[in-house]
């Protein structure tokens, strides 16, 4: 379950679209991309489906040598991919992860911060804890640890790139009612991470920016979601192609929206 981090829901939509203290649009920015990803590593987690997946057999197509984090040698993967056993809940599995990555490539470029889970549920006090710590450890302390971990290897190249996927429902500026507490809080902390990386290691090069993807058709947003998987991964994509700048945004269509 904590595989896919297609939207459960997005009732923000596009609302929030806009600039925060001087935040800029996308076409403003005006980000210098890389067009081929050849020679550069990436290493996606929840790669076996919905979102995760397309994004990376996108950084495939671009020619990136990626490893896909999936919690089960079973799962099905696109041709290509190099399966890496992860359970971003388990640290073992993510420092295990990045020990092969740096033997088998000797490097890593992108870190997607992609598996989630949510369990929906209603207001807080209804909730299960189990289902609070699940998704807690899953969207937050998951992408925490991989970025603890993944840092050295990619502070040592050139135009290193974090993109962490969260959601409209972590948004401060809209309405946090109507339910799935756990999956709101992770998402809105997921935006303190990226907040925090850029805060502290832009100096270093590093690009760290949020997207959220919208409301996903996956198995964990649901067959209402107006959104497919390829449409999802789209601005993901894009942000994992930056070369220079901007970073430490939230992003949404290739455009910038508030916190």
């Amino acid at each position: 379950m904590n595989d896919d981090a297609g939207e459960a829901g997005d009732p923000g939509g596009d609302a929030g679209r806009g600039r925060e203290g001087g935040q800029r649009t996308a076409e403003e920015a005006e980000p210098e991309l890389y067009d081929d990803l050849s020679g550069q590593v990436a290493l996606v987690t929840g790669a076996n489906r919905g979102i995760g997946r397309e994004i990376a057999t996108n950084l495939d197509d671009l020619g990136a040598t990626v490893f896909a984090g999936v919690r089960s040698v079973t799962y099905d993967l696109p041709e290509g991919l190099n399966r890496v056993t992860l359970d971003v809940t388990q640290e073992g599995d993510v420092q295990a992860a990045l020990n092969r990555i740096g033997e088998e490539a000797g490097r890593l470029d992108v870190l997607v911060n992609n598996a989630a889970v949510s369990h929906g549920g209603g207001p807080l006090h209804e909730e299960r804890t189990a289902h609070l710590n699940h998704t807690l450890s899953v969207n937050l302390r998951g992408p925490t640890l991989l970025c603890k971990y993944a840092l050295p290897p990619l502070l040592r190249t050139e135009s290193p790139r974090i993109v962490n996927l969260s959601s409209g429902m972590g948004a401060l500026g809209e309405e946090q009612s109507g339910g799935s507490p756990a999956y709101r809080i992770s998402k809105t902390g997921l935006n303190g991470l990226t907040r925090y990386l850029h805060g502290e290691y832009a100096d270093d090069g590093l690009l760290a920016n949020s997207v959220c993807p919208g409301w996903v058709h996956t198995e964990m947003g649901g067959e209402e979601a107006p959104r497919s998987p390829e449409e999802g991964a789209e601005t993901p994509t894009w942000l994992a192609r930056f070369r220079s700048g901007p970073s430490g945004l939230f992003w949404r269509d290739r455009a910038v929206i508030d916190w």
